[in-house]
């Protein structure tokens, strides 16, 4: 969720890390071993607010995290990477950009730290667009390569959604599908309400189109789906800028929190046959841990979280779900390792050798 209160810090002023390498995963704890799966059963997903910053200010803390949860995959948003290309000529969205000297340095920062424990031990896919904005990446387990990966909700070869929206990864019997949202905006614009309504209208019809799989939805999603998921209902569903009111009511309010956007992913869960993996496991309102994102400590936001970013799974997982949780609590921020969302992870049981696309047999 783009943190509209706060201005971005400028990503060349921070400190390099330090790429010492990352102590080891002895994997005492691992009940099930990389070998014995046969495809991913621990996921995490997180909105890192600039990969980059997070890289240079706060790696010694993720990797440690990382490390501890030891996930077969891992989905990022927010990345904030430009894609390779000068100015003027086509980009590529699956390439870091390097062709000036500062874009050189950054993709050196990242790639120094990925080839060290414990990225090392997985395989990246990149979304990226053309500035430093949005952006997703797939980090994937060598030992769990996807049979397809995409880059779109169409499932075209080679095309990339605008800004690097979506990775979708297919696997023998599940896809799991990355998405940074469009957050709504405030106003009936093109690039607000409407992109907003596209989107939602696209991932419904990507649902509906992909139910032969069941599918592992996870990302920042952007919306807050119940009162329960908010801290402040009221005052995020009074929250206006510059006292602008929408002329719809249901499109008034904090974006995330508005009823239009609240009624359509409702709407994608109910068709698409579709469980909220946190909401399933996690009944009542959590006020320390119940939130993936936070306002900035200083101001009105202070204290102000939102549940915006989700594993979603088909109803044919519902059964092998072992945990969803959020690592991130309080209002100071801690467990968020720089960024304004904390990271969520997401555990599947194995599936049953004579299962059918992973669902559990009876």
């Amino acid at each position: 969720m783009k943190r509209f209160f706060k201005p971005i810090e400028k990503e060349g002023s921070s400190k390099k890390p330090s790429l010492s390498p990352s102590e080891k995963d002895d994997g005492a704890n691992r009940e099930i071993s990389g070998e014995e799966k046969r495809e991913p059963l621990k996921f995490l997903t997180w909105n890192a607010n600039s990969f980059l910053l997070r890289v240079k200010n706060d790696w010694p803390e993720l990797t440690k995290f990382v490390i501890s949860f030891d996930p077969d995959v891992i989905a990022i948003q927010e990345v904030r990477v430009p894609a390779a290309g000068s100015k003027g000529a086509p980009k590529n969205p699956g390439e870091l950009k390097d062709d000036t000297s500062s874009s050189r340095e950054e993709k050196q920062i990242l790639m120094r730290a990925l080839s060290s424990p414990p990225f090392a031990n997985y395989r990246v896919w990149w979304s990226l667009a053309d500035s430093k904005y949005a952006g997703t990446a797939l980090f994937v387990k060598k030992c769990f390569q996807p049979k397809n990966v995409f880059f779109n909700l169409d499932k075209s070869a080679l095309k990339h959604e605008p800004d690097g929206r979506v990775i979708l990864a297919e696997f023998e019997t599940f896809r799991l599908l990355n998405t940074y949202a469009p957050n709504n905006g405030w106003k009936e614009e093109e690039n607000s309400f409407i992109r907003r309504r596209k989107w939602d209208k696209r991932i419904l019809n990507f649902v509906l189109q992909s139910s032969d799989k069941p599918l592992v939805w996870c990302g920042d999603l952007n919306v807050s789906h119940e009162e329960i998921d908010v801290s402040h209902p009221e005052f995020f569903s009074a929250a206006k800028q510059n006292g602008y009111v929408p002329p719809n009511k249901e499109d008034c309010g904090q974006p995330g929190f508005t009823l239009s956007e609240r009624k359509r992913f409702g709407t994608i869960l109910k068709e698409g046959k579709l469980i909220d993996a946190y909401r399933f496991l996690h009944k009542e309102k959590d006020m320390e841990c119940g939130f993936s994102w936070s306002g900035h400590p200083i101001g009105k936001y202070r204290g102000k979280r939102m549940r915006i970013d989700y594993f979603v799974v088909s109803e044919k997982l519902k059964d092998r779900i072992v945990a969803c949780e959020m690592h991130g609590k309080g209002i100071e921020l801690q467990g968020f390792y720089g960024s304004d969302h904390c990271p969520i992870t997401f555990e599947l049981s194995q599936a049953c050798p004579s299962s059918k696309h992973g669902e559990v047999s009876v």
